[in-house]
């Protein structure tokens, strides 16, 4: 089992940035790849980014690609989201996912282990 805890939400005003930290716990950690999710009241969650399990590969979601940076520092079990240029309509809970599949998976569903989320206001 892996447990993942989010931290580093809040409230930040439009043009702002934020860095998302999710720490892995009961398990190596570089044997997963990882994903940031996000879901706003009413809709489905959708994919933000996701990195390899050596962090040499990443995927990112059009929507923040040139804003958001996804990283990792598998000594420490953690995964970060750098958000920058952040805009109104990134306000949601941002959840932290591990995935056992040797790719960088984009599907929710192709996530094992999933965080209790975090929440990204921001203010226009």
């Amino acid at each position: 089992q892996v447990q993942l805890g989010e931290s580093g939400g809040g409230l930040v005003q439009a043009g702002g940035s934020l860095r998302l930290s999710c720490a892995a716990s009961g398990r190596t950690f570089n044997t997963m790849a990882a994903g940031w999710f996000r879901q706003v009241p009413g809709k489905e969650r959708e994919f933000v980014a996701a990195v390899s399990r050596s962090g040499g590969s990443r995927n990112y979601a059009t929507s923040v690609s040139g804003r958001f940076t996804i990283s990792r520092d598998n000594a420490m079990n953690t995964v970060y989201l750098q958000m920058n240029s952040l805009k109104p309509e990134d306000t949601a809970v941002y959840y932290c996912a591990a995935s056992d599949r040797p790719s960088v998976p984009v599907t929710e569903t192709w996530y094992d282990y999933w965080g209790q989320g975090t929440q990204v206001t921001v203010s226009s």
